[in-house]
């Protein structure tokens, strides 16, 4: 059975830091592109940063990059997002995805989210 739990969401002046986790299970970690997807009120969900399979390359939307890394643990079948100098724009619902393409199949896993709140 898949499982794709996030935690570490919670609330934060701006100019704070954060740390989120997604631990996993039920499918070969390593073998899975990993990213983090958030999603604000009203708006659709878009694409924070993504790690690849033995993390040999990263990418950042451009309002996150200098402030967000990613990382993983294949291990532990764990990444990470460590967020620093956050703005109240950065406040949204916060998910991890799992992804692999294989034989023309792609597989595509979601946890339930994090709210993440940036406020005075």
């Amino acid at each position: 059975q898949v499982q794709v739990v996030e935690s570490g969401g919670g609330w934060v002046q701006p100019g704070g830091s954060l740390r989120l986790s997604c631990t996993t299970s039920g499918f070969t970690f390593s073998s899975f592109v990993m990213s983090w997807y958030r999603q604000a009120p009203g708006k659709g969900r878009e694409m924070v940063a993504t790690i690849t399979t033995t993390g040999g390359s990263t990418h950042y939307a451009s309002s996150v990059k200098g402030r967000f890394t990613i990382e993983r643990d294949d291990a532990e079948k764990t990444h990470y997002l460590e967020m620093y100098n956050l703005k109240p724009e950065d406040t949204a619902v916060y998910y991890c995805n799992a992804r692999q393409l294989r034989l023309g199949v792609t597989y595509d896993y979601w946890g339930q989210g994090t709210q993440v709140t940036v406020s005075t």
